[in-house]
């Protein structure tokens, strides 16, 4: 791929299970927060399911549309954009009800110094939108981070280990989840809770910022040693899909990849494929951030695109100078801070 063109294509192709899924569904499909990373491709991909299928449904986006062009774009592709201050609680009480919504809305980078708006939007925000959509069926976005670092031999945590967030925004991020298993119990809303981490764009995410180093001749920190990856088409394949299996109390998924992959093999294989060696500094931690997803790849079956090909893709975006997002995952995290 080499093109912006050919990279949102390659995002929003259906997979036959996911156009029987949404064929199936019930209703339309509101996405909450699609200005983030994620949301533009995710409501392209289900838009091209719908079609396939041949099934006619409303695609609502929710946003602040704080990024010019976004909104009338969207809405020529045939995305139904509505511009709202999701925290201005008039705003969100005009939104119309729909029957399924994808919850993507959330703070993580600036927590530090404004720890008051991320809990504001993590853990304040999340009970205002199941008041005002308790007849709806709910996917909660949430993250890996909620997690204890766990040790790399363990191969990741499942959805039964206890969660013990390190720092605000890991800590508000539970906040979310249980203010909406709070609302679920209450009123019986289906949900489930998709604890993702890291999805993979060629624009942004893990292997970008390793393979941007890599050619760049900048020092690869290796202490965080270990990380999971999941391409970002199958992980908004996986949040539509999750439509269908919604429950109260809420099901858990995490969605990652099946990897634990070792961020000094990924620089070398960046290095095999831009011709340059990688600067590696610093010693691997006996533990990382990690999710195990069995359960979710039980259910939906394992990702369509491998790590092999998610690392030649990257490779060849970086060495023809793609297109790039500054907006780093910051994967080599370990105290928390945001």
């Amino acid at each position: 791929m080499r093109s912006i063109e050919e990279l949102e294509a390659k995002l929003a192709e259906p997979s036959d299970a996911l156009i029987q899924d949404l064929a199936a569904l019930d209703g339309d499909i509101m996405l909450l927060g699609i200005g983030g990373k994620m949301g533009p491709s995710l409501a392209r991909l289900a838009r091209n399911a719908l079609k396939k299928a041949g099934v006619e449904k409303t695609i609502w986006g929710v946003s602040r549309f704080s990024e010019s062009g976004l909104k009338e774009q969207l809405e020529q592709e045939g995305i139904h954009t509505i511009a709202c201050d999701l925290l201005d609680d008039e705003q969100l009480q005009k939104l119309p009800d729909v029957k399924n919504i994808i919850y993507m809305a959330g703070n993580k980078f600036g927590t530090t110094g404004r720890e008051h708006f991320t809990w504001a939007m993590n853990a304040y925000l999340p009970g205002r939108v199941a008041e005002k959509f308790k007849s709806s069926r709910i996917v909660v976005f949430s993250s890996g981070n909620i997690y204890p670092f766990t040790p790399v031999f363990q191969g990741g945590a499942t959805e039964s280990q206890a969660p013990s967030p390190l720092g605000e925004y890991g800590q508000s991020t539970l906040g979310r989840e249980r203010i909406f298993e709070y609302f679920s119990r209450k009123y019986e809303i289906p949900m489930v809770i998709y604890r993702l981490n890291y999805a993979i764009d060629l624009r942004y995410g893990v292997l970008l910022e390793v393979a941007k180093a890599v050619k760049a001749g900048k020092p690869i920190d290796v202490t965080m040693g270990h990380a999971n990856c999941i391409w970002q088409g199958d992980a908004n394949e996986m949040a539509l899909r999750s439509l269908n299996i919604c429950s109260s109390p809420p099901n858990v998924l995490n969605i990652t990849g099946p990897e634990t992959m070792s961020m000094r093999w990924i620089a070398q294989e960046f290095g095999k494929r831009l011709g340059t060696q990688p600067v590696i500094v610093g010693h691997e931690a006996e533990d990382a951030l990690l999710n195990n997803a069995s359960k979710a790849f039980q259910r939906f079956g394992y990702p369509r695109v491998t790590l092999l090909q998610m690392l030649d893709w990257t490779a060849d975006w970086v060495a023809n100078d793609g297109a790039t997002w500054n907006k780093d995952t910051h994967f080599q995290e370990r105290e928390g801070k945001f």
